[in-house]
């Protein structure tokens, strides 16, 4: 799976300066036992293990005010160290129409930093635009 991330983001025509790309929930996901690809420092400290997160977030994604899961991709994505490994991943944004508090309320228990709105870095140029009335929640860790 590894691979097929990574034959997604060359595609991509990303340039250094840009925020970091986002891939689908399930893209991510899927397939990804490596504990340290996402909150790596929260990992053994609180954070649930990386097949628990994807069992939220598809929970998440499922619930039918949310329109879109995505995983935003750390600064160090395309680093050549990583290259064999999934991407690390710094956020996981919920494009939703649910209020603040009701999204913070899906992500309890998961030790992240919090929920925030909007994209961190700036909108990744891969990343679609919401729809009508649905706002862009960032869950952030560290």
């Amino acid at each position: 799976m590894p691979q097929e991330i990574r034959n997604y983001l060359a595609r991509l025509d990303w340039k250094e300066a840009q925020p970091p790309p986002v891939v689908d929930l399930h893209l991510y996901f899927e397939g990804n036992s490596e504990e340290e690809s996402i909150a790596p420092n929260q990992w053994g400290d609180g954070r649930p293990s990386i097949a628990e997160l994807y069992e939220r977030f598809k929970w998440i994604a499922a619930q039918p005010n949310v329109d879109k899961v995505l995983v935003g991709l750390h600064f160090d994505w395309n680093d050549e160290s990583t290259i064999d490994n999934f991407p690390p991943a710094e956020n996981i944004h919920i494009l939703s129409c649910a209020s603040q508090s009701e999204v913070e309320s899906w992500v309890t228990g998961l030790h992240a930093d919090g929920v925030i709105q909007g994209w961190p870095y700036g909108k990744p140029g891969n990343a679609p635009e919401p729809p009508q009335g649905y706002t862009v929640y960032s869950v952030c860790w560290d």
